[in-house]
């Protein structure tokens, strides 16, 4: 606090009020208010879609592909039944793309139907090796990558 004691009789004494325990009540409140607001919010009631598994239409033109770790932890990638490096996958790729073009007719054609790439992937690789396969297949051309996944037991169609 400041006070003028003597000195010039024009001087008109402060009166400003302190504004800082007022801010610093009003911080405590934000800081309240923002913590409670997130525990009180409860989820929206939603019905979410039914898991559905169709069965896989393969076609002759379609890319499988099987991603897992090997025994050091790197990536491996099969392409079909044979191990491919990521150079090689991105190259094998490009020349299926092409020749399935080329097979009907030319990027052109009414009604061009590209081949997909289906991954199955290993329960236990990492998300890195599974997207790096994704990244090169969608690099080469490949509009359509899907996934492989194992049904549920029994036939439920539920989470």
């Amino acid at each position: 606090m400041s006070m003028n004691v003597g000195g010039d009789s024009t001087e008109k004494s402060i009166s400003d009020i302190n504004t800082t325990p007022l801010v610093d009540v009003m911080l405590v409140l934000l800081i309240i208010f923002l913590v409670t607001t997130t525990v009180a919010v409860q989820a929206v009631q939603l019905k979410l879609p039914d898991v559905r598994f169709d069965p896989t239409t393969t076609k002759p033109e379609n890319v499988s592909l099987s991603v897992t770790t090997k025994p050091d932890g790197s990536c491996a990638v099969f392409w079909g039944m044979s191990p491919v490096t990521s150079t090689e996958l991105l190259d094998r790729a490009v020349v299926k793309l092409k020749a399935e073009i080329d097979r009907q007719g030319g990027a052109n054609v009414a009604g061009l139907e590209l081949p997909e790439a289906h991954i199955r992937g290993d329960v236990n690789t990492p998300y890195k090796c599974i997207g790096g396969t994704i990244y090169t297949m969608q690099r080469a051309g490949f509009a359509r990558v899907g996934f492989i996944s194992q049904p549920p037991a029994g036939g439920t169609t539920e989470r």
